[in-house]
């Protein structure tokens, strides 16, 4: 497995910004760690593992990236108002920065030319934001695995709301969207999958919620519930990602 280091400096968030990057072919998937995590779990948690064979074979380039939770969801005690815009000014750095450093870089080793779709991965709060980037991003994101997260901004915001909390929290803007806002057709050209299991530690409310709101909008997610043994950890995580990823990376319809 090919497997590279690169960083670079981010405007958005005034620092350099690590990463991994794992493969040699293939498209763009973006894995975005639990909560307050860093570049290197897509290794050190052994979900390389999963991946392994789609990487090898040269279907995936998986980017692996830090997140700024600590100054954002994590930071309970700190300034709503501060804490958001931190958080969307990580939004700013991967749509403005980190999306065109993908696209050069996919297009560069597989030979393409145009803009490819991203898939973004992530588990628990990663899971979060990555169908948050699906949603609100169908243009730069064409396909999601979010396992395991919560979609509602007052879970970490603790009743706070303004603009920026309001388009960091899909069951909140999914609730109001128009059934023929144009976001509906592009989602339901895309492929994307929410799933969470009813074990320890789980917390399926917020998944019911937006399975609920895509039906009543005609938005064809996949939506998966497992069952009671299934709980809130990477053994489970690796098996959802192994059953998925062919029905995302279209080996199966």
């Amino acid at each position: 497995m090919e497997i590279n280091y690169t960083d670079f400096w981010s405007p958005s968030l005034d620092r350099n910004m690590p990463m991994k990057i794992y493969g040699h072919h293939g498209r763009p998937v973006l894995f975005i760690p639990c909560q307050d995590g860093s570049y290197v779990d897509f290794e050190n948690f052994r979900m390389t593992d999963v991946f392994a064979p789609w990487i090898e074979a040269g279907k995936v380039i998986v980017f692996s990236i830090d997140t700024n939770d600590k100054e954002s969801w994590s930071d309970r005690g700190g300034d709503p108002v501060k804490r958001i815009q931190n958080h969307e000014r990580w939004i700013n750095y991967i749509t403005r920065e980190l999306v065109p450093f993908m696209r050069e870089y996919v297009n560069e080793k597989n030979g393409w030319e145009g803009y490819p779709g991203i898939m973004s991965f992530g588990c628990s709060m990663g899971a979060t934001h990555a169908l948050n980037l699906y949603l609100r991003f169908p243009d730069l994101f064409d396909r999601c695995l979010a396992l395991s997260g919560i979609y509602h901004a007052s879970y970490f915001m603790d009743g706070y709301m303004d603009d920026l909390v309001y388009v960091n929290s899909p069951t909140d803007y999914m609730c109001n969207m128009a059934p023929d806002h144009p976001f509906v057709a592009r989602y339901n050209n895309n492929k994307a999958v929410v799933c969470v299991g009813r074990g320890a530690w789980e917390e399926p409310w917020s998944t019911e919620y937006l399975d609920r709101r895509f039906h009543e909008l005609g938005i064809n997610i996949r939506v998966d519930y497992w069952g009671s043994d299934v709980n809130h950890d990477w053994p489970w995580w690796y098996k959802q990602a192994a059953y998925f990823l062919p029905y995302l990376l279209d080996e199966e319809q």
